[in-house]
């Protein structure tokens, strides 16, 4: 094989693999991901993958329950599912429709 083509096949995705592992141990200091020697060995360990996990683990940073447009609202259920009733969960003490007849 041809001793430029196989630099270019390993050494790219290197550079790419140790790139990454920078950028998530420089970025992990800046946020306050303690210790960002953590994060470089996961992103160098589990490549790309365990990048991925950082971002993900990073963005939990910024969540704010004040701005969340999901909180303390009931899940939106369209018109022509309106009288649908929901699947009993363990520990519910609710009637069943089939039930709620029988009082009669």
């Amino acid at each position: 094989m041809n001793t430029g083509l196989l630099a270019i096949l390993v050494g790219i995705p290197l550079a790419w693999h140790l790139g990454l592992t920078a950028v998530a141990y420089y970025d992990a200091g800046r946020v306050g991901l303690e210790p960002p020697k953590k994060w470089a060995a996961i992103t160098f360990c589990i490549p790309l993958i365990g990048f991925f996990i950082y971002l993900f683990e990073r963005s939990e940073l910024s969540y704010d329950p004040e701005n969340d447009p999901y909180r303390g609202n009931n899940v939106n259920i369209h018109p022509s599912r309106a009288d649908d009733t929901s699947l009993p969960s363990r520990g519910d003490d609710r009637l069943s429709p089939a039930e709620e007849g029988d009082d009669e």
